[in-house]
């Protein structure tokens, strides 16, 4: 396990060291909570809105949603880590070293899930001054956003081994990020949604994770069975991570 974790060490303390990506990871969501989220909470102040978000004020509804879409986004900007490795030598390195690539890899997804899941703690930390956030909910719903972390970091490396050009990547990532955003429940719930949107939603892991944070932190009835919401973001972390473990196993020096 000494590559295992010597991987998750070098992606925390790179993460670490980089003060600019500490600040903007912060500060990214807290524009989403303030300036969205207050802002759609004055419009949703009133007793006929309470029923849409399942009882709640809006914040409260929104909250778990911008948690774990910062986990997600963050998971997914692991990839880039990857192209940056392959322009500057490391990746090969790598590669060449008598050392399992499995190992390696899981190391890199794991380091980027655990970075993630410490920004997603800072953001609900700070939450709790505009919601009325159930204190019990918050280390189930911050398990569950490691899970996800694990699923969408394996996604993004994934992706990213294929590719060699940083520009090329964030374009795809934003073509993928964005929708499955909006088509968590995050903002507003699924059954609001069109029916053909409805379906989307359900193939969308943000979903599951969204569904169960905010079941956990705001006391929301879920979506879907919790079990439910437990069972795909574990498959979907075991799998995605291994299609990872995959790529890069076949990965070449070049």
């Amino acid at each position: 396990m000494r590559v295992f974790t010597t991987m998750v060490y070098r992606e925390l303390k790179r993460f670490s060291h980089s003060r600019a990506r500490v600040i903007g990871s912060i500060i990214n969501p807290l524009i989403w909570l303030i300036f969205f989220g207050k802002g759609w909470a004055g419009v949703f102040d009133n007793p006929m809105a309470a029923p849409i978000f399942g009882g709640v004020d809006y914040m409260t509804y929104l909250v778990p949603g911008i948690v774990a879409m910062t986990i997600f986004n963050m998971s997914f900007m692991q990839g880039i880590t990857i192209i940056w490795d392959k322009q500057f030598g490391f990746l090969k390195e790598i590669l060449v070293a008598p050392a399992s690539r499995t190992e390696a890899i899981l190391g890199r997804i794991t380091g980027g899930a655990i970075m993630a899941l410490i920004q997603g703690v800072i953001i609900l930390a700070l939450s709790f001054a505009l919601a009325d956030l159930n204190l019990s909910g918050v280390l189930p719903a911050l398990g569950m956003g490691f899970i996800v972390g694990i699923a969408i970091a394996g996604m993004g490396v994934a992706i990213a081994l294929r590719m060699t050009s940083m520009e090329g990547f964030q374009m795809v990532i934003m073509m993928i990020m964005l929708p499955m955003t909006f088509l968590s429940g995050a903002f507003y719930p699924i059954k609001t949604m069109p029916e053909w949107m409805q379906w989307l939603a359900r193939i969308n892991p943000l979903t599951y994770a969204v569904d169960g944070s905010r079941y956990y932190l705001a006391g929301v009835a879920p979506t879907f069975a919790i079990t439910t919401d437990w069972l795909v973001l574990t498959a979907l972390a075991a799998i995605l991570a291994g299609i990872a473990a995959i790529e890069f196993r076949k990965a070449t020096i070049e």
